[in-house]
């Protein structure tokens, strides 16, 4: 009798349990999601990256490792980077400062938050710089700095147009004052590839803001952008609190800074690399040898 009774108690327990849906066997993994930040659509992330991070829906270009910016836009194999290796002090002894590099480098791989250096679009040879903004956003220390102000004389001596990817939250807080000269010794350095007669391209992509907007991504001969790429210099609640008025929807987004006359172009992801090598050709820079230097690509 009391061992039907635990028959009839097992029962009951088991009948409460609610069906969970899983069974013995192994579950396919949910596929990692990307929520665009403009539009707020969600696909798996293999298919954001398979679309060169582009969002299908709204047409907002993502950001790049520079890596990835440099596969899509140059010549295979005719990137020869230049100042590899160099990396920033403290030189305002900020707290952890030097940890925060030391981690950055070994996740990002990289020295720091730009890779300049010289290669060729179609057979037209250029001095090229692409900001990652994996690293520290991207913000312009001492090195950044250094190594655009160099990119530029040497495209300068060597007669040759730059081209600036930019991708920024501004000048680098950790390095105070030394971070705020190098937006003057940027722009000085564009002065001097103009004096050369040389062209300088920037294309400004998601977000492009701070110190390096007001500096030398807003000197450009031409100044293309990314579809929905934020430019700006102060964020949208500092303006809106200064002025104490509520700003357009797509303030400070790439659209309407062409609407007003800020940006020349958006230029597609897609049609990036062609678009490039067509303005590159149209100022007179050819697809030959240059002091006798060999074309890649």
């Amino acid at each position: 009798m009391l061992e039907d009774l635990f028959k009839i108690v097992k029962q009951r327990f088991n009948d409460d349990i609610p069906y969970s849906g899983k069974s013995d066997i192994a579950a396919t993994p949910e596929p990692v999601m990307y929520k665009c930040p403009r539009c707020q659509n969600s696909i798996p992330e293999e298919e954001f990256i398979g679309l060169n991070k582009v969002c299908p829906k709204c047409n907002y270009h993502g950001r790049l490792t520079a890596a990835e910016r440099l596969s899509l836009t140059v010549d295979k194999d005719s990137f020869v980077e230049f100042d590899s290796g160099m990396r920033s002090k403290n030189p305002i002894n900020f707290p952890e400062y030097d940890e925060k590099q030391a981690a950055l480098r070994e996740k990002t791989g990289l020295d720091d938050a730009v890779v300049t250096g010289e290669a060729t679009i179609r057979g037209i040879r250029t001095v090229i710089a692409v900001m990652d903004s994996r690293y520290m956003m991207a913000s312009m220390g001492s090195v950044v700095g250094e190594k655009l102000t160099r990119a530029f004389e040497t495209a300068a001596k060597r007669k040759l147009p730059v081209i600036a990817f930019t991708a920024s939250g501004g000048a680098r807080m950790q390095e105070g004052i030394v971070s705020l000269m190098q937006m003057a010794k940027t722009s000085g350095a564009v002065a001097r590839l103009g004096e050369a007669h040389q062209l300088f391209i920037t294309v400004l992509t998601d977000p492009t803001t701070g110190g390096v907007t007001a500096s030398f991504a807003s000197l450009g001969d031409i100044i293309i952008a990314e579809p929905k790429a934020l430019i700006g210099f102060a964020g949208r609640r500092v303006i809106e609190g200064t002025i104490k008025q509520h700003l357009p929807d797509d303030f400070q987004l790439a659209e309407f800074l062409m609407d007003k006359g800020f940006v020349d172009m958006i230029v597609e992801r897609k049609t990036m690399r062609s678009t490039l090598s067509d303005l590159l050709a149209l100022h007179g820079y050819k697809k030959e040898n240059y002091e006798g230097a060999e074309i890649h690509g």
